[in-house]
């Protein structure tokens, strides 16, 4: 990738204002990433706008002593070649040493914008040095009294949108005709109102599906939803 700005050397690559936005979108991301695998990872977000200070994010960048506005690594940089010459674009994993030589297990990933370009890297590392019980504790719920407990969920994972809709459907059904406090006339009204709330009927003809499966008219379901709505905004 040739220099677009002859004007300025620190600029390696000219970035659009929908460039800025889709970086800035992973910038804002990358803290809750972190949170998310742990502190036995080290991610850092690069823009290829000027490789000198090319790092724009970072979670725990203590590791390898980067923080914002680090350059690029020489390694990056031959990855990026690589990448440019990828026409998909792929990630790359591959097992990498710290300054102090502790193993890693890394990846870099690249960012694409307009034109897809490659306008940034994600780079992440996993410090192979992390204690067993600090990796486990991230498993485990918090009942530090300091932090709130992780809750706990229950996700259906399905293989497709029928699957979703009819296992979501059943969990309240049943739920929801178990519950004696729910008079009989009610029951199919407050299973609409759940699925309302869960966001089921996003999914496209989930109105006609629920109606079938409920016995009711999809008038009927569309009446609920309605009165759910306006629940909702009073």
């Amino acid at each position: 990738m040739t220099n677009e700005n002859s004007k300025n050397d620190n600029t390696y690559l000219t970035l659009t204002d929908t460039d800025r936005k889709i970086l800035a979108s992973y910038k804002a991301m990358l803290p809750n990433l972190g949170e998310y695998l742990g502190e036995g990872y080290e991610i850092i977000l690069h823009s290829l706008e000027n490789l000198q200070h090319s790092v724009i994010e970072n979670v725990n960048g203590h590791y390898s002593g980067r923080g914002n506005g680090s350059p690029i690594t020489d390694y990056a940089l031959s990855m990026l070649a690589r990448l440019e010459h990828d026409k998909n674009h792929s990630s790359f994993c591959y097992m990498n040493r710290s300054k102090t030589g502790i193993p890693l297990r890394s990846s870099t990933i690249p960012i694409l914008g307009e034109k897809n370009r490659i306008i940034g890297l994600i780079c992440i590392n996993f410090y192979t040095n992390i204690s067993l019980s600090q990796l486990i504790a991230k498993f485990l719920p918090d009942t530090s009294p300091l932090k709130p407990e992780i809750m706990e969920v229950h996700e259906n994972f399905a293989e497709n949108a029928d699957e979703l809709i009819e296992n979501v459907l059943n969990e309240t059904k049943q739920r929801i005709l178990n519950d004696a406090s729910i008079s009989s006339q009610n029951k199919n009204k407050k299973i609409v109102e759940e699925l309302y709330a869960r966001g089921i009927f996003k999914i496209k003809d989930s109105v006609i599906k629920v109606a079938g499966h409920l016995g009711i008219s999809k008038n009927t379901v569309y009446m609920h939803i309605r009165n759910a709505n306006s629940e909702k905004r009073s």
